[in-house]
């Protein structure tokens, strides 16, 4: 999770894994995974065009579900069932998590839409750690009864892939040591991992611009304090990019 956003999580006595996300459309409430934007095929033309933000403001978390299945509608069928699969998981994990105003899915839906649509890129791996980015950095415990960020990638590893979970382990944030600079920490992790991870710098790449996009949407104390945070980030991928950084293209899968 990117430093400085608040993303609240209202407690839950009866576990997080009793708790499925869901999407009000049309003034209903409904479970994610059954939440559909009744778009007719003018409207999903113009859908597939829409900025990410804009899709967002008009339709919210179910558009964005709708805008990735558009995005991957080419893909063969096992790695569409892959890519939801890790959907349903990250909507499950993050159901009660808010990014400011918007369902944190939103964020993750919109992180993985644009590494398929924008950056071409047709690798259900990379899918797949986009829509799990967060997932083992703040829900360990939920993913596996041990709680381990360890046990959390191993399950993640046999659910989904060896690559996918090494993905997830390169832009999931360590755990700081305290007394030293968490800034400075945060910095050489990024570096340090987006230098070995190629494809991770395309994950990480789509989050930071997410992040800088979703500027016009952070209030309270974060405004000021979120852009100063941003530079350091932003220079990290900069010097990683130079170095290995894969061909993104229309058949970009490896």
């Amino acid at each position: 999770m990117a430093r400085g956003w608040i993303v609240t999580r209202p407690a839950n006595p009866c576990g997080q894994d009793e708790t499925e996300a869901t999407v009000v459309t049309d003034g209903t409430t409904k479970p994610a995974s059954e939440a559909a934007t009744r778009l007719d095929a003018t409207e999903r033309r113009l859908m597939a065009s829409m900025p990410l933000h804009a899709v967002t403001s008009v339709h919210g978390e179910a558009g964005l579900r709708e805008r990735l299945l558009i995005e991957i509608a080419q893909f063969p069928a096992a790695d569409r069932a892959r890519i939801g699969a890790a959907l349903a998981l990250a909507s499950r994990l993050h159901a009660r998590d808010r990014r400011q105003r918007e369902p944190y899915a939103n964020h993750l839906l919109r992180v993985t839409v644009r590494i398929v649509s924008h950056y071409r890129v047709t690798d259900p791996d990379v899918a797949c750690a986009a829509l799990l980015h967060d997932a083992v950095e703040d829900h360990a415990e939920d993913i596996t009864p041990g709680g381990t960020r360890q046990a959390a990638l191993a399950a993640l590893a046999r659910q989904f892939s060896h690559r996918t979970a090494d993905l997830v382990a390169a832009v999931t944030n360590p755990v700081y040591t305290p007394g030293r600079d968490e800034h400075e920490q945060y910095r050489g992790h990024v570096a340090a991992s987006l230098l070995a991870s190629p494809w991770a710098r395309v994950i990480k790449a789509s989050d930071f611009t997410d992040n800088a996009v979703g500027l016009i949407h952070t209030t309270g104390r974060n405004y000021p304090r979120w852009p100063a945070n941003t530079v350091p980030w932003c220079q990290c991928c900069v010097s990683s990019s130079s170095a290995r950084t894969p061909r993104l293209t229309p058949t970009s899968s490896k």
